[in-house]
């Protein structure tokens, strides 16, 4: 149970290890703003120093120095008694024992844990409320795990998935006025409607719906997102408490891994979501890439992203598709007010569907071109109307070397292609590329723990890990916790893969990345030793056609089989689960017995 405390400390005041989310603090912010007609401040506070505009719009200053003191004090008064409650309790069970000889019981030691819990949940989920900034997104990536801390953190933080503190729609309108307007133009000139409530609002920005004028290529829905005012130097200022305890802590034995060094990689991954032309191009960038198969062919893509529209966008306002549909933190509530059972075979089947296109879009964006998403979270994926799904918020991403890329490839087939999971010739294989990619263990750690450690990470159907390794984030034997460090250049991988991981685990779905990325680990690997040509390029495939074909029908059986009735549709979805069911029986069968 200690290191589940341990994690928790880092639960109160860090983003939780596996998604990686983090940047650095600078104690002198660049002064981006200087260019406005106003310094912003963070709208999400009220404050006391507030300069109107002409329109009577109110831009509050930056945070000072006693306003990032202020906000420090307040995070480490309610952090450090959370986290000494924890151990506090701890100690008194274990003195209780040995002195007075008096043992708990399980039942016993889980209703301790969670009336602890639940004060803790409480008292975490204010002071994020309280202060918002970078700590709402720690929220959301806590509440997305539920697989791996208790339901009391989770369900108190839901809260923070989305709709977060929006701001006044005047602020926002004039922000936007001031960056996309020409001289003498008026908001109406660009848009002839505008909604004030947000569809979304988060820590970085919100987004309103809203419809182009015909000047502008009207009328067509866009979505625009806005960044709120001096929320640099917010999130800046938080993240330098979360360093600062994970530079306390990066020595503690009974920690998993070097929070610290994690922090320092995705300090870099932060700085870009404060620019959205650098946004923009990152959209249309990973939009090419899930748009063209390795052959250089036009394909479906397996979800769909939004495209910034041209002309309309700067640093802190990015006009974009609209995407009509519901987050999803909030997909469960909505099938339930469909009549959709959340646990029935419909869901099921859309379950699988979910992973299958986020393992896709991650497996091709981070072995083909090394350039993928790098803030994947519930609140940037969506379910949209049509039951397609919708990935948005490129403001996090992040390109890896050639170099990682062509191992990390060799990872998978190599985990794909082993006999078992525990031939020793394959441990060893597995094993020497993961520490080619930089991987760091412990000098006491068992053989098997490089090995142990891949297959954690990349493939969730291993019932048992080499060298007696716990499958469990937090048990103290987990493959985690040889970890000394983890490179840098894949930090962002891996909260990848902790994501769908995450979700197979909550939709109690097993699931196999490296099984899934193998196809195109071996289309990279043939393309990098044939001059990095693209296979089959110039010529169209029966395979490629094939493919189309079959991704094609499927989609139109998946929408005829939306439009009949709730009965007729649950059968029917029930008949296609059990049939996926089976194939997926036959292709472990078969991988057993390779």
């Amino acid at each position: 149970m200690m290191l589940l405390y341990c994690c928790l400390v880092l639960l109160v005041v860090s983003v939780i290890r596996h998604h990686y989310e983090v940047s650095a603090f600078c104690p002198t912010v660049p002064n981006h703003h200087q260019s406005l007609k106003h310094q912003y401040a963070a709208a999400m506070e009220p404050e006391t120093e507030t300069n109107p505009d002409d329109d009577g719009v109110v831009f509050p200053p930056p945070l000072n120095r006693v306003d990032r003191l202020k906000r420090a004090a307040t995070f480490w008064s309610v952090a450090v008694p959370i986290a000494a409650n924890y151990y506090g309790k701890f100690a008194e069970m274990k003195l209780r024992e040995e002195l007075l000889g008096e043992k708990m019981n399980d039942e016993e030691i889980e209703s301790v844990w969670d009336i602890q819990h639940a004060e803790g949940a409480s008292k975490l989920a204010s002071v994020i409320a309280s202060l918002k900034g970078f700590y709402i997104k720690t929220a959301q990536i806590i509440s997305s795990r539920q697989d791996l801390f208790p339901k009391q953190y989770t369900e108190a933080l839901a809260k923070f998935t989305d709709n977060v503190d929006p701001m006044d729609g005047a602020l926002v309108k004039e922000i936007i006025k001031q960056e996309l307007l020409n001289r003498n133009e008026k908001f109406e000139d660009v848009f002839s409607e505008f909604d004030d409530l947000p569809l979304g609002s988060a820590s970085v920005a919100q987004v309103h719906r809203a419809v182009l004028t015909e000047k502008y290529g009207g009328p067509r829905e866009v979505a625009i997102k806005c960044q709120r005012p001096s929320i640099e130097s917010k999130l800046l200022s938080d993240v330098a408490n979360l360093k600062q305890i994970s530079k306390t802590l990066q020595d503690l034995v009974t920690l998993p891994l070097d929070y610290y060094t994690v922090f320092a990689e995705l300090e870099k991954s932060l700085a870009d979501e404060f620019d959205f032309v650098a946004e923009a191009v990152a959209m249309d960038r990973i939009y090419s890439t899930i748009t063209t198969d390795p052959s250089g062919n036009r394909i479906e893509p397996p979800l769909t992203m939004p495209r910034p529209v041209p002309g309309l966008v700067s640093r802190r306002v990015l006009v974009m598709d609209y995407l009509e549909g519901v987050p999803l933190s909030r997909a469960r509530e909505e099938m339930i007010k469909k009549g959709i059972d959340p646990d029935s075979p419909e869901a099921k089947i859309f379950g699988r569907k979910l992973l299958t296109a986020l393992t896709e879009v991650f497996g091709r964006t981070i072995l083909e071109t090394g350039f993928f998403h790098a803030d994947p979270h519930p609140g940037n994926l969506f379910v949209l109307d049509d039951g397609s799904i919708g990935l948005i918020d490129f403001g996090q991403v992040k390109q890896i070397s050639g170099r990682s890329r062509e191992t990390l490839a060799k990872v998978m087939l190599a985990l794909d292609d082993r006999e078992s999971d525990s031939n020793p010739d394959d441990l060893e294989k597995i094993g020497n590329l993961a520490l080619e990619l930089g991987v760091e263990l412990n000098e006491d750690c068992q053989d098997e723990a490089a090995a142990a450690v891949a297959m954690w990470l990349f493939d969730g159907t291993v019932e048992t890990l080499p060298g007696g390794y716990d499958k469990g984030e937090l048990s103290p034997n987990s493959p985690v916790k040889e970890l000394k460090s983890f490179p840098q250049d894949l930090v962002l991988v891996g909260r990848s893969s902790i994501l769908i991981k995450g979700l197979s685990n909550r939709l109690d779905i097993p699931w196999s990345l490296s099984q899934n990325w193998a196809p195109i680990a071996r289309n990279v690997l043939d393309r990098n030793y044939n001059n990095n040509k693209p296979i089959g390029a110039g010529r169209v495939r029966f395979r490629d056609i094939f493919s189309v074909t079959k991704r094609w029908g499927g989609a139109k059986a998946s929408a005829s089989i939306r439009k009949l009735p709730a009965p007729l549709r649950t059968k029917f979805a029930s008949i296609f689960l059990r049939f996926q069911d089976a194939r997926a029986r036959r292709a472990m069968r078969r991988k057993v017995r390779k």
